[in-house]
């Protein structure tokens, strides 16, 4: 109940946010998945197996075979075709959130991504093996730590829910950057409330923007497997996405000077 009314308000909080400020619901719903195998491909032989149920369940298996390598790295984006990874602007607003549960007998990473247009490997909200560490980074994301500020640690094979709310502002200024809010649920609901993106490259503004997560970045979920040599012939990883959920929160076009902190004031 918590969680559901915390969306609530963040949804309704972007629609108001619409009627005063040149907001659009224009953000496209996905209607399905597409799998991104062997980004990084360090074990060429491995047995990879994805069952692609999108939205209810996106696993990923990978089974060490040799000859072996230290990583494996694939991905799934959102998609409006089947066939190409849909593209998110900077300016789109959107919040999307998976059941996610990591298994198996060799030891890894996988999450959530917003990924950079420059990269598919970056931009996590990271949950790994075997030390549980819980950590967004990389790409255009706001570092923010859930083991090191709230002291959670994720546990082989417990299924968690994690969500990412992209918050873009009518302005994309220093003064008023996009935002970003990651929470990790476990049983308890961990935020780690709205988190402001820094400038960017001010020489790639043209074509790709500033002060959010820049255009074109894809959204989906990643999957690692580490150290395959160490592993062994047999070993494999796993990673499953259930009950995977996508909410469009409006795309800012800046008309008037409207803010967010003004629109979230109404809810205290």
């Amino acid at each position: 109940m918590k969680k559901t009314t915390k969306l609530s308000i963040l949804c309704t909080a972007a629609l108001l946010l619409a009627a005063f400020a040149g907001n659009a619901l224009a953000t496209d719903i996905p209607s399905d998945a597409v799998i991104l195998e062997r980004i990084w491909n360090d074990s060429i032989a491995s047995i990879l197996t994805v069952n692609n149920s999108y939205p209810s369940l996106i696993s990923i298996n990978d089974e060490a075979a040799g000859p072996l390598g230290w990583a494996n790295l694939h991905a799934w984006r959102f998609s409006t075709d089947g066939a190409g990874a849909q593209e998110f602007s900077n300016t789109d607003g959107f919040m999307f959130s998976a059941d996610v549960t990591l298994s198996g007998t060799g030891d890894g990473e996988g999450g959530l991504q917003i990924a950079p247009w420059w990269s598919q490997s970056d931009g996590r909200f990271n949950v790994r093996t075997p030390d549980g560490e819980v950590a967004c980074f990389g790409g255009r994301l706001p570092f923010y730590s859930f083991t090191g500020s709230n002291g959670v640690s994720y546990v082989k094979g417990t299924t968690v829910r994690l969500t990412i709310i992209y918050t873009p502002n009518i302005e994309m200024n220093e003064t008023m950057p996009a935002t970003i809010e990651y929470i990790y649920d476990d049983g308890a609901s961990y935020s780690s409330g709205p988190l402001p993106f820094d400038e960017g490259n001010p020489a790639e503004e043209d074509p790709h923007g500033l002060w959010g997560i820049l255009s074109p970045a894809y959204a989906g979920g990643h999957f690692q497997f580490n150290d395959m040599v160490g592993a062994g012939e047999g070993a494999n990883f796993n990673v499953v996405w259930g009950d995977i959920v996508f909410e469009d929160l409006g795309s800012v076009v800046a008309t008037e000077k409207s803010s967010w902190g003004g629109v979230k004031a109404l809810f205290r």
